[in-house]
């Protein structure tokens, strides 16, 4: 589906729709967004794929996205979440993940992804750890709702498993105008 006309005219216009309203989200966001409302539309409809494209708006979808990602920026904002606190610098956590960076890198041979892979998974244990073993009271003004997280997180439904694949994380942080070269 990624590789037809159809997909890439829809996503270079409901790009172009979120710009006029003042949004920017990854390319590949709006991308994972498309091929499932066109793959349920299909589904739902009893219609091949390619049939489905007729009843895609680039500016209906836009819309949507755009006061989707407004309400969560409103809901954090209010609820003080997505602001991680920042631990001291001489948090000896922080120091372990931190000093994994240019292991991993050597380890890997310069591979940039397997080292964000293996920082993330050293961070998240160490977060997993620290909020199971010694977390005496809030974490802010959001408190502990974790079920409500997880909610959210699943309303997004994210393909958890595409982050595993190396053409798929390099291409989005291509897709962010960077790139990651070897000096």
């Amino acid at each position: 589906m990624r590789n037809t006309k159809a997909f890439k005219e829809a996503v270079a216009q409901t790009l172009a729709e979120l710009a006029h309203r003042g949004v920017t989200l990854a390319p590949v966001t709006v991308e994972d967004t498309i091929e499932k409302n066109i793959r349920t539309t299909a589904d739902r409809l009893g219609i091949h794929v390619r049939s489905a494209w007729r009843y895609f708006d680039a500016a209906a979808l836009a819309g949507r996205l755009a006061d989707s990602a407004r309400s969560f920026e409103e809901s954090s904002a209010r609820k003080g979440v997505g602001q991680a606190p920042m631990p001291s610098v001489d948090n000896p956590e922080l120091a372990l993940i931190l000093a994994g960076v240019p292991n991993a890198l050597a380890q890997t041979g310069g591979d940039l992804y397997g080292a964000i892979v293996n920082v993330a998974v050293n961070a998240w244990m160490a977060g997993h750890i620290h909020g199971e073993d010694s977390c005496g009271g809030s974490r802010g003004p959001s408190g502990h709702d974790w079920e409500h997280r997880m909610r959210v997180i699943t309303e997004m439904q994210p393909d958890i498993s595409k982050w595993f694949d190396r053409d798929v994380w390099t291409r989005a942080v291509n897709d962010t105008g960077f790139t990651v070269t070897r000096r």
